[in-house]
Parts: C-alpha cells; sequence; structure tokens
C-alpha cells in the first residue's frame, strides 16, 4: 500500500508509536522512528520488524529541541531522499493539580507535546512543499477535548494540537498537503496500563465498550488518513475512544 513511501514517526518505538511503525513498516514504506530514550528497546523493534522484511531506521533525538528535529529530519532526506508522511506522536505527561503543579511541569508537557509537533512540522514542511504532497497527521488525545483532573498540562497540550492542525490544514489546503488529528480515548500502552488498578478500572467503567483501546486500532486510522485516497480529507480530527466522549 506505501511501497517506496518515507515516513517519519515521533515517539516510534513504544505503545502507539510502535503500532504506526509496524503499520507502516508492513505496509511497504521506509520508517524512520523517533525516540528519545530506550536505544535497547528501539533497537529490538527494528530488528523484529526487519526479520518480517520490514524497513526501519532509528533516530534518537528530543522533539522539544528544534535543532534536534532539523537533524532527524536531514538524516532521513540524506539517506532515503523524502519524506512522505509525518506522525508526530511523541508525548509525556507530568500529572499533577493546577494547585500543585510547577512552572517546570506545565512546560515540559507543552514543550513536548505541542512545541514538538510545531518543531517537527516545520522541518519537513518546506521538504513537502517543494514536492507538492505530504500527510501529517498528530496524535491527540481524547483529553484534549474533555480535559482531565490532574492533567491541565496535558489537556491543554492535546487540545493545541488541534488548532495547530486546523489551522496548518487551511495554509497547506492548495499545496497537496493534508493535516489531520486522531484523538485516541484510553489505550493499552505501558502508560496506561501502569495506572494503579483500581483507577484504571474506574476509568473502564466509564467507557461504553468496557475495555481499553488497542494500538493497532489507532494505528489503523492513521493509516487510512494517510492514503492516496484520502486526498480530500483534511482539517479533520477523529476520535477512537469506545464511545467515551461523542
Amino acid at each position: 500500500m506505501f511501497e517506496g513511501r518515507v515516513g517519519v514517526v515521533t515517539g516510534g518505538s513504544r505503545g502507539i508509536g510502535a503500532a504506526i511503525t509496524a503499520m507502516l513498516a508492513k505496509s511497504g514504506a521506509h520508517v524512520a522512528a523517533g525516540y528519545s530514550k530506550g536505544r535497547e528497546n528501539a533497537e529490538r523493534m527494528r530488528e523484529t520488524l526487519g526479520k518480517d522484511g520490514g524497513s526501519v531506521s532509528i533516530h534518537q533525538g528530543k522533539v522539544d529541541d528544534a535543532d534536534d528535529c532539523r537533524r532527524v529530519v536531514a538524516e532521513v532526506l540524506r539517506d532515503h531522499g523524502r519524506i512522505d508522511y509525518l506522525i508526530n506522536n511523541a508525548g509525556i505527561t507530568l500529572d499533577k493539580t493546577v494547585r500543585n503543579m510547577s512552572v517546570e511541569d506545565w512546560h515540559a508537557v507543552l514543550n513536548v507535546n505541542l512545541h514538538g509537533a510545531f518543531h517537527m512540522t516545520k522541518a519537513v514542511l518546506e521538504h513537502m512543499i517543494e514536492r507538492g504532497s505530504g500527510r501529517i497527521v498528530n496524535i491527540s488525545s481524547v483529553i484534549g477535548e474533555t480535559g482531565n483532573v490532574g492533567q491541565a498540562n496535558y489537556a491543554a497540550s492535546k487540545a493545541g494540537l488541534f488548532g495547530l492542525s486546523k489551522s496548518l490544514a487551511l495554509e497547506m489546503a492548495r499545496r497537496g498537503i493534508t493535516v489531520n488529528c486522531v484523538a485516541p480515548g484510553f489505550i493499552g500502552t505501558e502508560m496506561v496500563e501502569a495506572m494503579p488498578k483500581p483507577v484504571l478500572d474506574k476509568v473502564i467503567e466509564k467507557i461504553p465498550q468496557r475495555r481499553l483501546g488497542r494500538p493497532e486500532e489507532v494505528a489503523r486510522v492513521v493509516s487510512f488518513l494517510l492514503e492516496d485516497a484520502s486526498t480530500y480529507i483534511t482539517g479533520a480530527v477523529y476520535t477512537v475512544n469506545g464511545g467515551l466522549d461523542m
């Protein structure tokens, strides 16, 4: 489906990002998977996908550093000559109520989750404009729509991705570049499953489907948005949350 294409996935070695990396690699694309920590885990993922015929390179960097973003993009362009897809997936949480949240915690989450998407987009945008085509998908969250106690920084960063995506979609609409958001609910990743069981059980009770989502279910929506047949979809938000927020 994506033979000959090149995609960049930030936070591409774990959780939802790893599922997106696997989906693209198994569909024929070369995937440049970004990570900030855990080189051994990233290497294992690359080796596993490589055994199945997938083409994956791993790139260490921090999305909250604009210079690092430009460096990673330059590496991919040097080695592979093109970037067709950018999936801004990297994200962190530092949960506290606003009363207890430090200024440092506020900025740290915004810098990775929102500013990181801006930095990576800036790094690839001129290349995509020159080629007259490109797909950008920003991974937001249901929390950006609903808010959540103790997650003001996370909610603000994920809500910010909606505005960034819609504005950029308008700016790029005549240049062959689409920009969309996917907003997952509670997905069965390491981060979510590490929640205390009583808390997680209460979360699942609120989900109409009474289960966590699977990373592959988010990757499937991303795949749909990257397809050539999805060229008329831009500025949209696709929710994957089991009915938690409609």
